[in-house]
């Protein structure tokens, strides 16, 4: 996908302010049963095609509407991921400036992740 340049500019922006992890961090923290919140980020219908398994999904669209809800502690360590890694450093930025310290967006996304070829699942509600 060909991404606007203001896009991009606003998405580097984020990234300074962000940290990000790598499908291999995660999946490590998966294996080591850490605690944490790993959270899809994408529009619903990307969610309901295929997810990392053991995500949950906040689309970007409400996820600052809906996450004091559904993560009421700020310390919370949050792991967020879209398609590539742009709208997830987006998203924890918002997070960040919302209180939340211990977000990180997961790099390269979704894609990152099937490249991997670590576990996908299906929306079970299809």
């Amino acid at each position: 996908m060909q991404h606007n340049p203001r896009f991009l500019e606003l998405v580097e922006q984020a990234k300074q302010r962000i940290k990000e992890c790598s499908v291999n961090d995660v999946q490590e923290k998966l294996r080591n049963k850490e605690q944490f919140h790993f959270i899809d980020v994408r529009e619903d219908h990307e969610f309901w095609v295929d997810h990392a398994a053991g995500a949950c999904h906040l689309g970007k669209g409400i996820i600052e509407r809906d996450i004091e809800t559904v993560i009421p502690d700020k310390q919370a360590t949050i792991v967020l991921y879209c398609g590539g890694g742009f709208r997830s450093a987006l998203v924890a930025d918002a997070l960040q400036q919302m209180g939340y310290t211990h977000v990180l967006s997961m790099d390269g996304g979704i894609r990152a992740w099937r490249e991997a070829g670590f576990p996908l699942e299906k929306d079970k509600s299809i």
